[in-house]
């Protein structure tokens, strides 16, 4: 008898085989069981029927419960009803556990108990969806990225400095050097690997300490953060184009089943994997103000901003040449206009909002330092950075994706704390 896992089960028509995994739904009808098995890589009704188990493993089996945790063996077969499905026909059933009374059912329960039982939420068949959704939205990206002379470079989780501000840090004592921080980004450190590996990526955990209580926002996410040598602003919104669709394509063709489970529309993905849009600042506002809304040039897009922007729109939408005064420091100066930077934010059609924020780097150390002075920041905590601009200093770029934005998109859920495992919002810090 072999052991198979159920997304294989179709290999194995008419063998005996074993599942190990967990019940996630179990009735009985007469002499016959149904139990709705998982383990993890998909989900089997498996049959049990009294007189081929025999009358005391058939009533043995009808002890388990909810998330039982459970080995089954039997025959698969093709579903009866139901092309291109399976059952398997039990012949042996062995509890490993029988679960008391789960705490999650069907009914209604508030998003603050679900969050509570979080380590027991992520079992349900949606969450199971989105998570496998980001999954494959975490390799997609390091596929397109590898595919495209980029190198893993890990930047440090502390530093002991900031990359945008000091505002939105969390800080901690570190042994007998002061102060240091929960890094929000890895973007400076990796514009030290371009001078050694060309084009590096990072990807991991960032924590910002903002007081955030929007569907969008997170306190501790993950961040994909990439930068280029020689690479410039046009050629860069072209990278994050192909990356983006890149990761389109991958999750419909990898995440079928998951996307129906979420009732995803698929045609507005597929419709996204074609060119995108591009828009100046300028450009976006006076769009906005067409349409009724009073914001001003110099001002940031809000999250009903990105909306109206991207209405109707089947693909994202770049927005580019940002006013340098809400920009950060390190964001290139447009040679066409001095007021303005080299830098794009791209919107996700559909509501989802921004996605990705990047820029071409100011590449001259006397400019650099000059709106570094002009900020007032503590120049000799960043002379390291500055030391990149006096040795090979180069045009480059880089851009960040924050991957629960990305998945919530991909999967068409409506707030992000769905789509990591464990969310820590500014209210939430359990489990």
């Amino acid at each position: 008898m072999q052991d198979i896992i159920v997304k294989d089960i179709a290999a194995h028509l008419g063998e005996e085989v074993r599942l190990q995994g967990w019940v996630r739904n179990i009735r009985s009808s007469g002499k016959l069981l149904f139990i709705i098995f998982r383990d993890g890589s998909g989900e089997v009704q498996a049959v049990a029927f009294k007189p081929d188990l025999g009358e005391e493993a058939f009533e043995e089996a009808k002890r388990l419960s909810l998330e039982s945790s459970v080995i089954i063996c039997g025959v698969p077969k093709e579903h009866q009803k139901l092309a291109g499905q399976y059952e398997l026909s039990v012949t042996q059933v062995q509890a490993v556990q029988i679960a008391e009374e789960y705490p999650i059912g069907k009914k209604e329960h508030g998003p603050d108990f679900l969050l509570s039982n979080r380590h027991l939420w992520i079992r349900s068949p949606k969450q199971w969806a989105i998570l496998r959704i980001r999954h494959t939205v975490y390799f997609a990206i390091c596929e397109y990225l590898n595919d495209n002379n980029f190198f893993r470079f890990d930047s440090p989780i502390l530093t002991p400095n900031a990359c945008e501000g000091t505002t939105t840090l969390f800080e901690l004592e570190y042994f007998d050097e002061g102060q240091a921080y929960l890094s929000q980004s890895g973007q400076l450190y990796l514009e030290t690997g371009i001078m050694s590996l060309g084009r590096v990526y990072d990807f991991g955990p960032v924590f910002r300490a903002e007081r955030s209580k929007t569907r969008k926002h997170l306190t501790e996410f993950w961040m994909m953060d990439a930068e280029a040598a020689y690479v410039e602003h046009a050629e860069n919104m072209a990278i994050q184009e192909g990356l983006i669709r890149h990761v389109i394509r991958s999750v419909l063709a990898r995440c079928d089943k998951e996307l129906d489970i979420l009732e995803r529309d698929k045609d507005a993905l597929k419709a996204a994997d074609t060119p995108f849009k591009r828009m100046t600042h300028y450009e976006a506002i006076e769009y906005l103000r067409s349409k009724g809304s009073e914001i001003d040039h110099g001002s940031d897009l809000g999250a009903a901003d990105e909306v109206m922007l991207t209405e109707g729109s089947p693909v994202p939408v770049f927005i580019e040449k940002w006013p340098k005064a809400i920009k950060a420091f390190y964001m290139k100066r447009d040679p066409e206009n001095d007021d303005l930077v080299l830098g794009s934010d791209l919107i996700a059609p559909e509501g989802f909002g921004e996605i990705i924020g990047g820029s071409q780097r100011e590449d001259d150390h006397d400019l650099l330092l000059g709106r570094m002075q002009a900020e007032n920041m503590p120049i000799e905590d960043y002379q390291w950075y500055l030391d990149l601009r006096k040795y090979g200093s180069v045009p480059h770029s880089g851009f960040g994706i924050g991957l629960e934005r990305l998945v919530t998109w991909m999967s068409g859920i409506h707030h992000i704390r769905e789509t990591i495992p464990f969310p820590r919002m500014i209210y939430r810090i359990y489990p």
